[in-house]
């Protein structure tokens, strides 16, 4: 499971996000869960996240959120286009959420394809009639890959949050 120092966090941040009034859904591929699974280790988690997807599969990306296979083909699964629809497709797929995250990338040690490096995570927030798009590329063993996208997917969470909580 992720560190107990990064789990700590998850009550400060679910106040953090409470406070700007958000109510989170997942979208997730290369880190299967983690996201939600540690946004759900703090008590009260229930009324800030609503839930979350685990898509793999472009297959599941398709069905379950909703990204045109136009995007999967043309793209690929790991890119903006497709982070940026699966945020989107969580968002329609969630009636209570208010805010998404995706999060699509290559945690190795396989699957790259030309352009596309172990390490290269793409993710997408998805709220208030946005969508923002952001990618890191994050060196490590597969564990490591994954677990920094964790982290980064929060910070953006945090962020959006922040944003919200100052207008």
């Amino acid at each position: 499971m992720l560190p107990d120092t990064f789990l700590g966090r998850m009550p400060d941040a679910l106040a953090r996000l409470r406070a700007a009034g958000q109510r989170v859904v997942t979208a997730e591929s290369c880190t299967g869960g983690l996201l939600a699974a540690a946004l759900t280790e703090a008590a009260g988690a229930s009324d800030v996240v609503c839930g979350g997807f685990v898509t793999y599969s472009n297959s599941m990306k398709h069905h379950a959120l909703g990204v045109p296979l136009k995007l999967l083909e043309e793209y690929g699964a790991v890119s903006r286009e497709v982070a940026a629809a699966m945020a989107q497709g969580a968002l329609g797929h969630a009636p209570d959420a208010n805010l998404s995250v995706a999060i699509t990338g290559i945690a190795g040690p396989g699957g790259t394809t030309p352009g596309k490096p172990v390490g290269l995570v793409w993710f997408a927030v998805a709220g208030s009639g946005t969508v923002h798009t952001v990618s890191h590329n994050f060196a490590g063993e597969r564990w490591d890959i994954r677990t920094q996208a964790v982290r980064a997917a929060l910070g953006l969470l945090l962020d959006h949050a922040g944003r919200l909580a100052a207008e």
